[in-house]
């Protein structure tokens, strides 16, 4: 059987690009597994799916190499389970060279295959140090030039003091407290410990 498997990092991150690489290649498959989720490892629901419905002789085909995972030691470790172990092959179709049904008898064409992968997969893991190197880097400048991250803190309604001195008083319940303001329960709760301490 023939399986193809694609992944994204995140869940607001695109598949089509690697489903119209498979729907081109012209290969029949008999099932498309998708993640969307980090390639640090192989802990992924629909990889693990696959893995188990993996049989020797069968096709895995993936877009790219940094599809598989983005772990040097992890990609090598969980190629060799799949050709040896399962005795499965595998098609890169950006690196034709990485087409294990083409170098099974082909020692030299083997030699380039694994040089290739170790290759590819230490560039794989390389960019993804690279990602979160500038990511820390470029958040730590946006913080010196006093850029704030997280959601922004909810404004105090112009209300607040009147509702918040009849909640205390006991005029009103938390809840009708809640309506006149508009807000939810931890922020009413943080700006009454605020009026409180200004109040004393």
């Amino acid at each position: 059987m023939n399986y193809a498997y694609a992944r994204v990092s995140s869940k607001d991150q695109k598949l089509e690009r690697q489903l119209a690489a498979f729907e081109k290649c012209g290969i029949e498959f008999t099932y498309v597994y998708c993640d969307k989720k980090s390639g640090e490892d192989f802990e992924r629901q629909n990889y693990k799916r696959l893995i188990r419905r993996l049989r020797g002789g069968d096709l895995l085909v993936v877009k790219s190499i940094d599809r598989l995972g983005r772990n040097y030691d992890c990609i090598l470790q969980e190629w060799k389970r799949i050709t040896k172990e399962i005795g499965a092959d595998i098609f890169v179709l950006d690196m034709p060279l990485l087409d294990t049904r083409c170098h099974e008898k082909n020692l030299i064409g083997k030699l380039i295959s694994d040089i290739v992968l170790q290759l590819l997969s230490f560039v794989a893991e390389n960019e993804k140090d690279s990602i979160h190197t500038r990511q820390s880097e470029g958040i730590k400048a946006a913080k010196q030039r006093g850029v704030k991250f997280g959601r922004p803190r909810l404004a105090c309604p112009e209300n607040f003091g009147q509702v918040a001195e009849a909640y205390l008083k006991h005029e009103i319940s938390l809840n009708s407290a809640l309506d006149s303001t508009n807000m939810k329960l931890s922020s009413f709760y943080r700006y009454l410990k605020q009026y409180e301490l200004s109040n004393r």
